[in-house]
């Protein structure tokens, strides 16, 4: 399984590395960075204003994305592990090879994920060093950053997963995904009691820093209503979340069988 795997991760890495649809999703994430430069450069016009730099990273790029970015990129190649193969026909190339049907899906979804976290995570670097230039001897600027950073590599991780899922199970993935993705996740997220809990989105918000951890102006927005879990609940939930995502759409795909004529 383990042979299998990397096989299925090195060759997919290869592939996707050159895609088209890769370098679609990579103009994306530099929005970030383009939006932090905008930025700075209104703030060296008017050199009599203040920078909030820490503010604007919390409550623009992290929000970004948070809600929107990483929620983007894991549907459409999460959604894609399984369905391109069969739209391209391509799945028989799979299936005939002497590698168990569990390790495609593990070594694309691994090879997709390390491309999406190489995107996600450098873009949000650079945006925020460009933001706090004259900060970066702010000791809690830095842990601001790695906090963020990390509840955005478990996003991509986890949310990967579960349209991983998606895409073995249904064929119209990318509808259902965009209906969960900013119906579900961004609108029961804000729900008061334990409602939002059901939302990934919850756990990935309980590992930022609270308000007024830093500044009293960061992060407003996402912390609004938020009845935060633990640091260690979140982690384990959302861990918890993408082993059983993956072991259903592994389980699932070794037994469904796929019509390359289906609409």
């Amino acid at each position: 399984m383990a042979g299998g795997v990397f096989r299925v991760l090195s060759f997919t890495g290869r592939l996707v590395r050159r895609a088209r649809r890769t370098k679609v999703f990579a103009f994306l994430c530099l929005l970030p960075v383009i939006l932090a430069l905008i930025v700075r450069a209104k703030a060296l016009a008017s050199p009599g204003r203040g920078l909030d730099g820490l503010a604007i990273f919390g409550n623009i790029i992290v929000a970004f994305g948070l809600q929107f970015l990483i929620l983007i990129l894991a549907l459409f190649f999460g959604t894609s592990v399984v369905s391109e193969e069969v739209e391209g026909k391509t799945l028989t190339y799979w299936t005939t090879r002497p590698v168990p049907k569990p390790a495609v899906v593990l070594g694309k979804y691994a090879a997709f994920v390390a491309v999406l976290l190489v995107l996600v995570l450098a873009s949000t670097a650079v945006a925020f060093l460009i933001l706090n230039l004259d900060r970066l001897d702010y000791g809690p600027a830095w842990s601001f950053l790695g906090k963020s950073l990390a509840a955005l590599s478990l996003g991509v991780v986890c949310y990967t997963a579960f349209f991983t899922l998606v895409g073995t199970v249904l064929k119209k993935s990318v509808l259902f995904g965009f209906f969960f993705s900013f119906g579900w996740e961004n609108i029961v997220q804000y729900f008061p009691g334990s409602t939002q809990k059901f939302t990934v989105m919850h756990y990935l918000k309980s590992l930022l820093p609270g308000v007024g951890e830093t500044s009293p102006n960061v992060l407003q927005f996402l912390m609004f209503r938020l009845d935060p879990s633990p640091a260690w609940a979140a982690v384990l939930t959302l861990l918890v979340l993408t082993a059983v995502f993956l072991a259903l759409a592994c389980w699932l795909f070794g037994r469904k069988e796929y019509l390359f004529d289906e609409g």
